[in-house]
């Protein structure tokens, strides 16, 4: 039986070319570059490669047709009387036999293209091609996630090694550094999360995206993506300060005649704060009310706690908070957290005193004012009149 043998058509130089461009220009259209740069691209790599392999030191240069797809080379002289360097010179008689009116002083181009330079070349431009892609999607990449600095985005963790998370975000991987994961939260393989993108940061081996979840900034776009006021102007958030895992407070307030910023925060049923909460890891959150009063804002920010006065010094930014005695321990807050958290709020230091402790201040600089007025030697008293006057 007779073996059928399959023939293959060899393809044409020009052909060739053909088929390159046209996988050339798809992959420009696919990655999002320009031809003019990939074209380009090749061209320059292409003088090193004839360079390189055909041992030639000459001032050439490549042209990659866009219409054929066929690579030229051409060395570039100047036309001189009397030729010096013949790699860079050509003499007038001999410029002449290629164009008669050529003169002392022009710059000439001759193709001087290899006869199996194609080979060389599509070598070459693949290599370059794929080059200039990873550069592009890197670039693309950075374009994308520069623009969301200061947002939330959603991934899946796509491992972890040495304490740092890795997130996978579409086509590329963000890292999460222990420093910007909430104490006690477990991440694993597979886990879907959101997080706060902190940094977008350029690097030799592409953009490095930086995210994290202890970030002040990912308390404030949660309540901003829950609370319809806050995205529509009605509420503004003025500041917050965490503690993150543990307790956070968030100071709001509004413009509007009728519009309870804390309300609109917490929600119906206190949904909102809620799903916030949920997204924390139950980090539990206070909404206070923003005001431009220093003492009254100060007095919301100790809030569960009850305050009695507040006096504040402009000059020192100080102040000093009274709380009734049963109160004291809430407004300090376990380990001081309250407090603290109320001051990053502010921006104020504070100092809490009980009203007991006030009062026994109080009357001690009054003693300590008595004993003064009691030594000080009074001003009006007569002068002592000298013996025997």
């Amino acid at each position: 039986m007779a073996r059928r043998t399959r023939k293959t058509t060899k393809m044409t130089p020009e052909q060739a070319g053909q088929e390159f461009l046209m996988t050339l220009r798809e992959l420009a259209k696919e990655k999002n570059i320009e031809e003019e740069v990939l074209f380009e691209a090749i061209e320059t790599a292409l003088i090193t490669a004839y360079k390189r392999n055909f041992g030639s030191a000459q001032n050439v240069r490549v042209e990659l047709s866009r219409q054929t797809g066929q690579y030229h080379v051409y060395a570039i002289k100047t036309v001189v009387e009397d030729p010096v360097d013949e790699i860079e010179e050509i003499s007038l008689a001999q410029a002449r036999t290629i164009k008669p009116d050529y003169e002392v002083g022009d710059v000439i181009e001759i193709e001087v293209t290899p006869r199996d330079f194609g080979r060389v070349a599509a070598q070459t431009a693949k290599q370059v091609v794929m080059q200039r892609i990873r550069e592009a999607e890197r670039g693309n990449v950075y374009e994308e996630f520069a623009g969301r600095e200061n947002d939330i985005i959603t991934g899946t963790v796509e491992n972890i090694e040495a304490r740092n998370v890795f997130v996978r975000l579409g086509k590329t991987t963000a890292i999460m550094t222990p420093q910007e994961q909430i104490p006690g939260e477990h991440y694993q393989h597979g886990d879907t999360i959101r997080a706060y993108i902190v940094e977008v940061r350029r690097t030799a081996k592409g953009p490095q995206i930086v995210l994290s979840r202890t970030h002040p900034g990912l308390l404030k776009r949660l309540f901003e993506l829950e609370v319809p006021e806050i995205q529509d102007g009605t509420v503004e958030l003025k500041s917050v300060a965490r503690e993150p895992g543990s307790r956070s407070k968030i100071a709001v307030w509004s413009n509007e005649e009728g519009v309870d910023p804390v309300g609109a925060c917490v929600g119906p049923h206190g949904m909102r704060v809620q799903a916030v909460v949920d997204e924390l890891g139950g980090e539990m959150v206070d909404i206070v009310k923003w005001s431009e009063d220093p003492a009254a804002f100060i007095a919301n920010a100790l809030s569960p706690a009850k305050v009695v006065s507040v006096d504040v010094d402009e000059d020192e930014k100080v102040s000093r908070v009274v709380v009734p005695d049963y109160q004291l321990s809430l407004a300090i807050g376990k380990e001081g957290q309250n407090a603290r958290l109320a001051a990053k709020l502010t921006g104020w230091k504070i100092d809490i005193k009980s009203e007991a402790q006030a009062a026994e201040d109080a009357a001690l600089s009054a003693d300590a004012a008595e004993d003064l007025a009691v030594d000080a030697p009074a001003d009006d008293a007569a002068p002592e009149t000298p013996e025997g006057e």
